[in-house]
This record gives C-alpha cells, sequence and structure tokens, in this order.
C-alpha cells in the first residue's frame, strides 16, 4: 500500500511538473530561433561557472551559495535512492556502491546541516540586514515572499533529512542490524533524543521521509512559477550561455544581406537572403521578437541583483536596471504568451515590450560597460537585449537621443563622429617632430606604390583623428614608433570610422556599411597586424570585422608596448614619473571586455614605483561613463554623471596622475577633474605619453 501511495504521489507530482515545462517549451518553440554551437566550449564553460560556480566565488559570501550549491548536487544521489526505495519498496537501494556509498551518504549529512546553517543566514540576510541589492523598483513584496518561501522550503528539506538520518540511526540500534553508511552530524544528534523508544524512532524516522519527499513535490512544482526556477535552468542557462568574446555583438545577417547589396548593386537581394519573403523587424520592439534563449535567459535569473549592483547608470541613479530588464522579458512573455503560441506578429493585447514594460530612458542610459554579463552568476548576457531593443528604436522608429543622431549623420557623411572633414583626418600629425626633426607619417598607399609593405597598419581611429586631446596621445606614440624603427604605416585619409558607436547605439546597417568599407581597403592592402590605441576599435577590429571577413592580428598599444619592453627593444629612463603617485583607470573594452589587465599594469610599474589601485579595478573596474554612445549625448537624469563617480574613485587614491589608455576614457576622465576643480594636484596620462616624455621625446 505504501507503494502504491508512493507511486501515485510521484506520479501527480511529476505530471504537474511535465504540465508546466511543456508550457515553457512550447512558448520557447514559438520564438525566434537560437544557433548552438560548438558544444565543447559550452561543456567547458558549464562545468567552469556553473559546476565550479567561479562567477560565485568571486565574492566572499558566495561561499556560502556554493557549498549549498555543491550539497544539493550530493544530496540528489540520496533523493534518487529514496524515489527508487519508495517505488520498489527496497531500503536505501544504492548501498552495494560500498565505500563510495559511505562517501555520498556522509558529504549528504554534512551538507545537509551547513544548507541548514547558511540558509538561516540568508534569511537574517533579507529579513534584518540591508542587502542594497535585494532592493529596486522591480522587486515587489512579492519577491521577497517568494525568496522566504523558498529559503524556509530548503530548510525544512535539510531538517527531515537529518531527522530521516538521525532517527534511522535510532531504529537500527534497537534491530541490531549494520548500521549502511556514515552520518557524522546524525550521529551526534543522536544524543538528544536519548531514551526515545524503538516505536517513536519508526515513526518519526517514516515522517521525516514522507515529509522530505512530499515538500520536494511542492518545491518542484512551485519553481517554475518562482524566481527561484533558476534550480531546473541555471545550469542549462550556462551551457546554452554565449561563448563568444564577452564584447562581440552578433552581426544581423539580414541587415548583412541589405548592406551587401547597398554597396553593390549587382548583387540581387534575393539570391543573398535565400528568399524573397518580406524581411523581419529589424530589432526587438516586443516579447515575439526576442529568441527562445532570451526566454530561458529570464526564466534563469536568480533576481540576485548582482548585474544591478555593478550596473554604472544603476549606481548613479539612472532607471536602467539589467535585473529588471530580464524581470519585465519574464513577465511580457507570460502576459502574452497567448498571442506569441498562435504565431501573431502583433500581440493583440495593445502592450509592447518596449515602451509598456521596458522604457527607451532605460535603454539609452546603458555603456555596453558589460559589467552586468561579466557579474551574472549564470552568465546572462543583458546587453545584447539592450542593443537589439535600440536597432528597433533606430532603424524601424529612427528614434535616437539627439546627439546620436547627429554622430549618425557624420559619420555618414564624414566618416567620424564628430563633423570635421574626412580629408583632414592627417591633420593631427602635422608639425611632430623627434630630435629637432619633422616626422611624416608613412602613408599605406605610397608604401604600396613603392612595393614596400608595412608589417604594421597603425589604426589611428577618429578619437586619434578629431579629438583634441587624443591627437597627442597619437603624437606621442607615433614618435615612440620612429624612435624604435617600427615598421609601420597608416591609411590616412582612407581610413573611416570603425562604426563601434554606430553598433553600440543600434545602428546595425551603418555599422556594416562601415565595416564592409574599411575591410575592403584593409583587404585591399592585405593587411595582416594592426596596432591601436583604442579599445573600442581594438575590440570592434578584433570580434566584430570577422564576420565580415576581415580578419587580422589586432593589438592594444598597451600591449605592443609591453613586448618592446620584454623583448628588449624599448628601453625606460624610469626616472620622470619614479616618484609620482600614480592610479590607472580600467577601460571597460580593455580590461573587463577583452581581458587585458596586465600590459598596463607592468608598463606603469617600469615607470612608477608608487601604483595605486582604485576600490573598483581590473576586470571589476567602474565605467568611465563615455561607451555604447554615452559621450556623444546628454545622460538620463541620475543623482550624478557616471565619469564624476569614476573621477571621485580616482581622488580617493590621492594619486597625481590618473593613468588610462582609451580616448574616451581620456576625454571622461579629464573632464571629471576639470569639474572636481583638481587640474592642479592631478593629471590625466594615456601609458603611450608617459613612456613618451620618459624617453624625451
Amino acid at each position: 500500500m505504501e507503494q502504491i501511495i508512493f507511486s501515485v504521489t510521484v506520479a501527480i507530482a511529476l505530471g504537474l511538473l511535465f504540465f508546466s515545462f511543456i508550457k515553457v517549451f512550447k512558448i520557447m518553440k514559438a520564438l525566434k530561433p537560437f544557433k548552438i554551437t560548438n558544444l565543447s566550449k559550452r561543456i567547458n564553460k558549464m562545468l567552469n561557472v556553473a559546476i565550479g560556480q567561479t562567477k560565485i566565488l568571486k565574492r566572499p559570501i558566495g561561499i556560502l551559495h556554493a557549498i549549498l550549491f555543491w550539497g544539493f548536487l550530493v544530496i540528489l544521489i540520496g533523493t534518487i535512492e529514496m524515489f527508487i526505495d519508495g517505488i520498489a519498496g527496497t531500503e536505501r537501494v544504492l548501498r552495494f556502491l560500498g565505500g563510495f556509498y559511505n562517501i555520498i551518504v556522509a558529504s549528504g549529512d554534512v551538507f545537509a546541516f551547513l544548507i541548514a546553517v547558511f540558509v538561516l543566514i540568508f534569511i537574517l540576510r533579507r529579513t534584518v540586514i540591508p542587502v542594497k541589492r535585494y532592493e529596486g523598483v522591480e522587486m515587489k513584496k512579492k519577491s521577497h515572499l517568494d525568496a522566504l518561501l523558498a529559503l524556509l522550503l530548503i530548510f525544512l528539506l535539510m531538517i527531515s533529512l537529518l531527522g530521516i538520518n538521525t532517527f534511522y540511526i535510532i531504529s537500527v540500534n534497537y534491530s541490531g542490524e549494520n548500521l549502511i553508511g556514515n552520518y557524522p552530524i546524525s550521529e551526534f544528534l543522536v544524543k538528544i533524543f536519548d531514551g526515545m523508544s524503538e516505536q517513536n524512532a519508526h515513526f518519526w524516522y517514516k515522517f521525516n521521509w514522507w515529509f522530505h519527499i512530499q515538500t520536494i513535490f511542492i518545491f518542484a512544482n512551485i519553481l517554475p512559477y518562482s524566481k527561484h526556477f533558476h534550480v531546473f535552468m541555471s545550469v542549462p542557462n550556462v551551457f546554452l550561455s554565449r561563448i563568444e568574446p564577452l564584447g562581440k555583438i552578433d552581426t544581423m545577417e539580414n541587415i548583412k544581406a541589405e548592406v551587401k547589396s547597398m554597396l553593390n548593386p549587382e548583387i540581387d537581394l534575393d539570391e543573398t537572403t535565400g528568399n524573397d519573403e518580406e524581411i523581419e523587424r529589424f530589432g526587438v520592439l516586443d516579447a515575439n521578437d526576442t529568441t527562445w534563449k532570451n526566454y530561458l535567459d529570464s526564466l534563469a535569473c536568480t533576481q540576485c541583483g548582482r548585474c544591478t549592483a555593478v550596473c554604472p547608470a544603476n549606481n548613479t541613479g539612472k532607471l536602467l536596471s539589467p535585473r529588471k530588464i530580464m524581470i519585465d522579458l519574464r513577465q511580457r512573455i507570460n502576459d502574452s504568451a497567448e498571442g506569441i503560441l498562435k504565431g501573431e506578429k502583433e500581440i493583440s493585447d495593445g502592450k509592447k515590450l518596449l515602451a509598456d514594460y521596458i522604457s527607451e530612458e532605460e535603454l539609452w542610459a546603458c555603456t555596453t560597460c558589460n559589467a552586468c554579463a561579466y557579474e551574472c552568476p549564470i552568465s546572462i548576457n543583458h546587453p545584447s537585449l539592450i542593443i537589439d531593443m535600440r536597432r528597433y528604436l533606430v532603424m524601424e522608429k529612427s528614434s535616437a537621443p539627439s546627439g546620436l543622431i547627429t554622430a549618425f549623420q557624420n559619420i555618414e557623411n564624414n566618416g567620424a563622429p564628430w563633423q570635421f572633414n574626412y580629408q583632414d583626418r592627417l591633420k593631427w600629425a602635422e608639425n611632430i617632430s623627434l630630435n629637432n626633426q619633422p616626422v611624416k607619417l608613412p602613408l599605406l598607399s605610397e608604401c604600396r606604390a613603392e612595393q614596400k609593405n608595412p608589417e604594421y597598419l597603425l589604426w589611428v581611429g577618429s578619437a586619434g583623428a578629431f579629438d583634441d586631446r587624443y591627437k597627442k596621445v597619437m603624437q606621442h606614440f607615433v614618435k615612440i614608433l620612429h624612435h624604435l624603427n617600427i615598421d609601420y604605416a597608416v591609411l590616412g585619409t582612407e581610413e573611416a570610422d570603425s562604426g563601434d558607436l554606430a553598433r553600440r547605439a543600434g545602428n546595425e546597417m551603418l555599422f556594416q556599411m562601415q565595416a564592409m568599407m574599411n575591410i575592403e581597403i584593409l583587404n585591399g592592402y592585405d593587411v595582416k597586424k594592426i596596432i591601436t590605441c583604442d579599445p573600442h576599435d581594438y575590440n570592434t577590429l578584433k570580434h566584430e570585422y570577422p564576420d565580415f571577413d576581415g580578419k587580422y592580428e589586432v593589438i592594444h598599444h598597451t600591449v605592443f608596448l609591453q613586448d618592446l619592453i620584454q623583448s628588449e627593444k624599448l628601453k625606460l629612463n624610469s626616472q620622470e614619473f619614479k616618484n609620482k603617485t600614480v592610479t590607472f583607470h580600467d577601460p571597460c573594452y580593455l580590461g573587463r571586455i577583452n581581458d587585458e589587465i596586465e600590459a598596463p599594469r607592468f608598463l606603469i610599474n617600469q615607470l612608477s614605483s608608487n601604483l595605486v589601485e582604485m576600490k573598483r579595478h581590473g576586470k571589476d573596474s567602474f565605467c568611465c561613463g563615455a561607451g555604447g554612445g554615452q559621450m556623444f549625448k546628454e545622460a538620463e537624469k541620475g543623482t550624478k554623471e557616471v565619469f564624476i563617480e569614476r573621477t571621485e574613485e580616482a581622488i580617493e587614491t590621492k594619486a597625481e596622475i590618473i593613468v588610462t589608455a582609451c580616448p574616451f576614457c581620456m576625454t571622461m576622465l579629464t573632464d571629471g577633474i576639470k569639474y572636481k576643480d583638481k587640474e592642479d594636484e592631478m593629471k590625466n596620462y594615456d601609458i603611450a605619453e608617459l613612456i613618451s616624455i620618459d624617453l624625451g621625446l
């Protein structure tokens, strides 16, 4: 009878759970496809991030969550055993595993105790100790009750598991049978129940066994409707998460076909796309424009708030919260599920994801620094969805902040975000001198005309060519190149903006036009190696141009200079800045996004013995506020500007010099120093400038 009751209970619980999952899978099937490639990389990422809990362990408190997760994996084996025992009428059926079984049972016993303690700590943190990231406009009362309910159920599961083990030991002591397994914690708890009768021990053993199983069934069926759905979804989500570099944005193939036909009228658009169907909507307006992977992200989101806690926009009082983006997406898909399942192009409830759930103001506040994606413990990529919604605004509605529209027009007309004639692209190089001799930049076109093939192309970038402050950086870097007789050349007026700004601001068509035109020139000259001082262009040339057959070895100038010093081709005097206190601001697109932390610090340590770090540095660095098009538009309303927040961190170090390695960061930090009236106390330099000055060039 007990087996029959258990089997019926299992059937009901699994049936309800199956119904919940079927609904989710049907919605996923109705959404846009997501391509899954490179299984080996995905398995490695899953083992590293999901099983190894590497992102969680970055923070001290993370060890508690990691132990909880690993404990669940061990206890899961015991749960499977209970299911088999319940259906087959056996008792501890996995005992044939011998010594391994003893290890599993002992580990489960210890983990059950630790998890119970940790859950109490988590409840305390949520109810007594204020934790900022647990709050936010998106965190309703229901969200907090949901979290507390889940923690309570986990606590009850662990207490009942310890109860099973404790009363099993007491029962075995009465029966005289051999104890199966080891129970380090429960054997201690047995002392509390000294003198309990055999009948009571058996009753409480059965009570805890059934209570534990029924709580599992209840918890499992609550999860699909809870924020704790991540218990099921987090590991699959990490496996299916992006394996491309953090800063790479996916190419819109339908745009690619259009741009190719625009640049080459002989190309038949229908042949390029492979059909003559109506081209789908550009970007994301509503839930049915998203992919099933976007939906999985929203289901897997733990709502832990780690993404929002590191978001520079949210940190400075802007409306944007990456967590809210995921919560809103899940809510919108749930609200519009009927229309999605019917395949409606325009969902008939009169609402849209963009506008009714997520505002334009939120989207335009994003700096695309990718701090949220880097921090997320289950590898959700929030910026990709934000950019998809920007794409809709720009390419479907022609809607963007006025500063960005002007920048788009300038890129189209002048090949740069500023209103300068492209013929002036080499003016920055006028009057450069070295050892009292004028320096003439070698043009790639002239080199090729002379049958020369320079080893490097120096990609100047729009900022290097037209931004007054960064022109000086480029001049110093060119002096270093000539001082060392580096074999290089520049494109001059043939170079145009890389398109980084356009792509991250949602103008995918403009980006692709810039990319294809630049690549045609680069490939025409058979360029192999590119040096650039701009991390944004570095990221774009290295990771995004290959989608358009632009495959080059791209080197950031900090890495290039490090290699020169390590190979002893460049020797510094190391006197000019030796006693200066220096702090380094990691550009997001160099450090966090492209994993280059060491090269800039290596160079600074060659120059100064007093490098002091800001409280947020390296991959955890705080954004300067310029990325994602922010430098070309007015900032959204908030408590302060992002660049002010970052400048204040630099000032706290009491450094005499802020060093960076990015034109955008240079602009923002220079403005920050002026705003804080610290120009007499603190200077802002690029690493190339420091080295050039140190060499006396």
